[in-house]
């Protein structure tokens, strides 16, 4: 039997929605606060110019890299296990604690531990080459530990009567294995200073740009798609070799596609002053699409969400690419330079997408999935024709 909400529960629901917001609101709100926040933090630790540190490009691009793939470890593969009992923003600051230690632990832990017996690792390595030999690991990390989630579902530990932490544990430890081949067979051999480079499947530009390629899809796929259309292949298995398999294929294809699309954005002359360099700049496109992606699933509710999958799917990926492509522009000619003091790439191109815009992604980690958008009303149900509502949008029905 239904009941009557009495005025109290009114009176309380009303405040509640008025103290909401939009689900547009709520996303561009979070956008302001990770812009300030990586701004800020990038003045105070990272920047070329005014900060002290001194740490740009490396050890930076190693301890940016190596946090995005603690956040995924412990927020996708252990799901934030032993954190959920703790109320923000005290959560979120030990996340954010804890993604730093380990960051800062395994990328100097590889650079003056492992360096020592291994020069392709060492510190001292000429222009920060040993850190980024180490930290090259995560790119091939991010594409499989994520993929483990968003497109596998958690598949094999799922099917098990397994619970966090030993599911996250297990997943871990499994992935890492196939993880470590890729990146011997294909990320070593250009790098490691007892290897010859002519010798390698892939310049180490080329492999950037192609494995991020496939990062790209992964995430297009797993988060826009909502596993689409590798769900369409039955069982959790099945699911996860098509979507493994799937994934490469595309992301090959989607790679050609961003290379060209890139030289196309950049004109002849800056491709030409880049030089071999190019093959690694789908990768700084991809990164650029690969925030927004991130971005427009977790702070705008995946918008929209009406009942045609098709259309929904199409608007995700459309909305996404063109502020990806237009972050691109505006990150390379208008903000990396003046704004970042970053240095330049060829004419009047600056820096480097691939540090900036994961820093933007680290920070958009840390502020909408560690601290719960702290600080900022939740947002309220979207009320339309389409009857379009985002996940996680919809505000709570008094109990009957």
């Amino acid at each position: 039997m239904t009941t009557t909400p009495s005025t109290r529960e009114q009176q309380v629901r009303s405040r509640t929605i008025s103290r909401s917001l939009p689900w547009y609101t709520f996303g561009a709100a979070n956008l302001i606060v990770v812009t300030v926040l990586s701004l800020v933090f990038w003045y105070l630790l990272v920047d070329p110019k005014w900060s002290g540190l001194n740490i740009y490009p490396e050890p930076f691009f190693a301890l940016l890299f190596w946090a995005i793939l603690a956040v995924v470890w412990i927020g996708f593969n252990l799901e934030f296990h032993g954190f959920s009992n703790l109320r923000q923003p005290m959560r979120g600051l030990l996340l954010i604690l804890l993604v730093v230690g380990i960051s800062l632990a395994i990328t100097f832990t590889i650079a003056y531990g492992w360096g020592y017996f291994d020069s392709s690792f060492a510190a001292s390595r000429a222009e920060g080459t040993g850190y980024f030999t180490g930290a090259l690991f995560v790119l091939f990390g991010f594409f499989t530990y994520v993929m483990s989630v968003i497109n596998w579902g958690h598949w094999p530990w799922s099917k098990l009567t397994v619970q966090q932490p030993w599911l996250g544990i297990g997943e871990i430890s499994l992935i890492t294995i196939p993880t470590l081949l890729i990146y011997a067979v294909l990320g070593l051999p250009g790098l490691a200073s007892w290897a010859d480079p002519a010798k390698a499947w892939f310049s180490t530009n080329t492999l950037i740009g192609w494995f991020y390629s496939l990062i790209v899809v992964a995430l297009l796929t797993g988060l826009l798609f909502e596993n689409w259309p590798w769900r369409l292949a039955g069982s959790p298995g099945r699911v996860a070799l098509a979507s493994a398999v799937g994934n490469v294929i595309l992301g090959t294809g989607l790679y050609y596609l961003l290379l060209a699309s890139v030289k196309g954005l950049v004109g002849s002359a800056d491709v030409t002053g880049i030089g071999s360099a190019i093959t690694s700049y789908p990768a700084e496109l991809g990164v650029c699409w690969a925030f927004w992606m991130i971005f427009w699933s977790n702070a705008f509710g995946n918008y929209p969400n009406g009942p045609s999958s098709a259309r929904n799917y199409v608007v995700r990926a459309a909305i996404t690419l063109v502020l990806g492509i237009g972050t691109f522009l505006v990150y390379y000619y208008l903000i990396a330079g003046p704004v970042l003091h970053e240095p330049v790439v060829t004419g009047s191109m600056h820096g480097n997408a691939l540090g900036w815009m994961d820093w933007m992604v680290l920070w958009a980690l840390f502020y909408i999935l560690c601290l719960n958008s702290y600080g900022l009303p939740k947002p309220r149900e979207l009320q339309n024709a389409g009857g379009d509502v985002p996940p996680g949008d919809r505000t709570p029905e008094p109990a009957d």
